[in-house]
């Protein structure tokens, strides 16, 4: 099978390469020269566990290509992955000129029967949008080949999108013909034979799977996010809460974690853009309104406590940890750690962070306030003279530290703790004037 995958960012080069190594070959075709260059020597742009060992296997193997190139891409591929962005406009809808100027490419350069995949995150009649445009440019062209439009969401996870590739919890499969079911099939072979769960519905179905999906994990991140602004107040324990509720198989314990709320490249974009669906449809999503309300609620209260535990932070020093969304990505799209940092520097404190991938990100995404920040070498040199420490982001390694060195180095001793890392050691509450999230 050749494949070609155009957009080499988080979701591309993952799909690519996994492509790749389950036999396929792969052409990954971007517009951005510096960083197909890149790949050609084997540099991953981003990081992601477990990509960069897969992409030096497969180019060593031969089964997979980097171009800019868009027509020698579409010629000589049997199907054909649009993964580019869709970011939010203005107004929270998906900004779809991405993935309808590849459209128009694979139009003017068509040669044959081709599949074209929607694996972007993209609104309900977004195929239909596809099928139009190509189908105009092969107007234009006064030729007429046959083609099919599949919509295949993606469901990867930063920090483990290799894993979500290689064993999926399932594969959602929109389609119109069963000619491009069958090629869909073999594109997933592997996993086809594996026994992996597969959903096949119409192309409409598929698209409101992914962002209804999305959606409900962010009510669930909201809901537990707020028990937990309720449960300081009231002297109950979120986390004892919310392991009760996930007790109950109706429920489960995923994404029942309180913290300073949710952030990155899904949850944020994907909340906004069904909310705007619904808009355009004549029905208000209420639920999800209320999820993305509380979300930003959740980041402004994080730094509410702060400033009033510590009675105000002017000309104080606070000590960041983890400033990327999530552990194990250096994404630093839409995090909490933004708002957070922002919001103490804006009441007067000056800010020392670390965080092991996303300081790069932070330089050019908070380059406005950079003069109130210093960013550390590493995890103990943040709490050099520091009134207060702030865990946002539950990298591994801040679960291991020596507390006791890190409060021998600080001025004062607060630990905010926003991921309840260490809200089951009772030391920590002897070493630090300690405030976890959702308990007291």
């Amino acid at each position: 099978m050749k494949i070609t995958v155009v957009g080499t960012g988080y979701v591309g080069l993952v799909q690519g390469v996994i492509m790749a190594d389950f036999g396929s070959e792969v052409i990954c075709m971007d517009i951005d020269k510096e960083k197909i260059e890149n790949l050609k020597k084997g540099i991953v742009p981003i990081f992601e566990p477990g990509l960069q060992e897969l992409l030096t296997k497969n180019i060593k193997s031969k089964r997979i290509k980097f171009t800019t190139d868009i027509k020698t891409a579409v010629e000589n591929s049997d199907v054909i992955f649009i993964a580019v962005g869709t970011p939010p406009a203005l107004d929270g809808s998906a900004d779809l000129h991405f993935v309808l100027d590849v459209a128009k490419e694979i139009g003017k350069y068509i040669n044959g029967y081709k599949v074209i995949v929607d694996k972007s995150t993209v609104p309900v009649g977004t195929g239909k949008l596809v099928k139009e445009t190509i189908q105009k440019e092969l107007s234009e062209r006064k030729v007429d080949y046959e083609f099919d439009i599949i919509s295949n969401p993606e469901f990867l996870r930063e920090g483990k999108a290799v894993t979500d590739c290689q064993r999926p919890d399932r594969i959602v499969i929109g389609y119109e013909s069963e000619k491009a079911k069958d090629i869909m099939k073999k594109v997933y072979d592997v996993l086809f034979i594996n026994e992996t769960p597969f959903l096949f519905t119409n192309i409409e179905t598929a698209e409101m799977i992914k962002y209804a999906s999305n959606a409900f994990l962010a009510v669930k991140i909201s809901f537990i996010n707020e028990i937990a602004l309720l449960s300081e107040k009231v002297g109950s324990n979120a986390q004892e809460i919310a392991r009760a509720m996930g007790m109950d198989g109706r429920i489960s314990p995923k994404f029942l974690h309180c913290g300073p709320g949710y952030g990155g490249s899904c949850f944020p974009k994907d909340t906004k853009a069904i909310i705007d669906i619904g808009k355009k449809y004549g029905e208000d999503m209420m639920v999800i309104k209320a999820a993305v309300l509380a979300n930003e609620k959740q980041k402004r209260k994080m730094v509410e406590k702060i400033i009033s535990k510590m009675n105000g932070v002017k000309g104080k020093v606070i000590g960041v940890l983890g400033l990327s969304f999530k552990p194990d990505t250096d994404d630093m799209r839409e995090a909490p750690s933004i708002d957070i940092v922002r919001g103490l520097v804006e009441e007067g404190a000056k800010i020392h962070a670390y965080c092991p991938e996303g300081i790069k990100e932070a330089r050019w995404r908070l380059s406005d306030i950079e003069k109130n920040i210093i960013y550390c070498a590493d995890e103990y040199s943040v709490a050099n003279d520091v009134d207060g420490i702030v865990l946002i982001t539950e990298w591994n390694q801040f679960r291991g530290m020596n507390l006791l060195k890190v409060r021998d180095r600080m001025k004062d001793n607060f630990y905010f703790d926003l991921r309840n890392i260490y809200a089951k050691d009772e030391n920590v509450r002897k070493i630090f004037k300690y405030y976890p999230v959702g308990q007291n």
